[in-house]
């Protein structure tokens, strides 16, 4: 993820740390391999993570499955078409021997730059939802492993690992 120009309501502290903590070693690649498999939104693993790690806010089941529908729309109608376009891109924006090329690669540049900040909206409406949603919660030290499981359990999966985002969440917090 890198940092695309925007408004300062977007600028959360939630969006800093998942900056942070998606670039730190092997978390892309733990996230994206969930997002393949399950159909999990990151942002939603992300958010859970944040709530966890730097507010120590411990989410209930239903506390996951509110902020999920929260987003669910914009996820499934902006986030998740964006995705498709930039992958369909990328073997015609690969491919030297087509004149359109060139084209073709400015194209899924501008796609990857527009899908990011669909992303980053996405993480603002969940800043949102959870300044109205997550003041009463408790605060407890497993709160960061017990979220990470509820967003999994949500997509059928409270099995699958995430240790890479786990170790770079509390390095995160730690700081």
């Amino acid at each position: 993820m890198s940092m695309p120009e925007n408004t300062p309501e977007l600028e959360t502290p939630f969006w800093a740390f998942s900056l942070a903590v998606y670039a730190a070693d092997g978390v892309a690649g733990e996230c994206l391999g969930l997002q393949e498999r399950l159909g999990l939104d990151v942002n939603l693993l992300l958010f859970a993570a944040y709530s966890g790690a730097v507010e120590g806010v411990r989410l209930e089941p239903q506390d996951v499955a509110s902020a999920h529908d929260a987003v669910a729309e914009w996820h499934a109608e902006i986030v998740r078409p964006m995705r498709t376009a930039r992958r369909a891109l990328k073997a015609p924006s690969a491919n030297t021997a087509d004149p359109l090329q060139p084209a073709s690669a400015t194209l899924r540049t501008q796609v990857k730059r527009v899908e990011l900040e669909a992303e980053q909206i996405e993480q603002a409406m969940l800043w949102q939802w959870s300044r109205t949603h997550l003041q009463d919660l408790a605060h407890d030290g497993g709160a960061l492993a017990a979220n990470l499981r509820h967003v999994l359990a949500l997509y059928d999966d409270a099995d699958a690992p995430s240790p890479r985002l786990i170790e770079a969440a509390i390095a995160y917090a730690a700081r």
